[in-house]
């Protein structure tokens, strides 16, 4: 969805810019908001870790070597996405599983948001295999090791 109003503005944009209204100018720059993305990317074969910015597909971010991991927690959360354009602007919230890892007792790495709990356990079993730790769920009140 989020692709879809980049997508719209960024057209809407050029068709401004191309009529000579350089309002299209600043709609282009709201289109560009849309393509941005954030998070992290894991390779577990060679354990190392980036926390990247993704900007129309390309990933920025430097390699860094994963810490000795403790356990990965799969917890239930929301997700606000706020939207603003000239003066208005919306808040859309979601409800999202993430995976973290966490090392030095309450350090955290977030590796993996889904919105499927069944996919966010089966991502947590390859993760904890790959790096011989434990799973803790976290999505009911009383958290429990897996």
């Amino acid at each position: 969805m989020k692709f879809i109003f980049g997508l719209a503005f960024f057209v809407m944009g050029l068709s401004w810019l191309t009529s000579g209204n350089l309002f299209g100018l600043i709609i282009c720059g709201i289109a560009a908001f849309f393509f941005h993305s954030d998070g992290s990317e894991i390779d577990l074969e060679t354990k190392k870790y980036r926390t990247i910015i993704s900007f129309f597909g390309l990933h920025f971010g430097k390699w860094k070597d994963l810490p000795a991991i403790d356990y990965v927690s799969v917890f239930a959360t929301s997700e606000t996405t706020t939207v603003r354009a000239l003066s208005a602007e919306a808040n859309v919230s979601n409800a999202v599983i993430q995976l973290n890892l966490f090392y030095n007792g309450n350090q955290k790495i977030t590796a993996y948001t889904t919105t499927s709990k069944e996919d966010a356990f089966t991502m947590a079993k390859k993760m904890a295999e790959i790096l011989s730790i434990d799973v803790l769920d976290a999505t009911k009140p009383e958290s429990e090791w897996l």
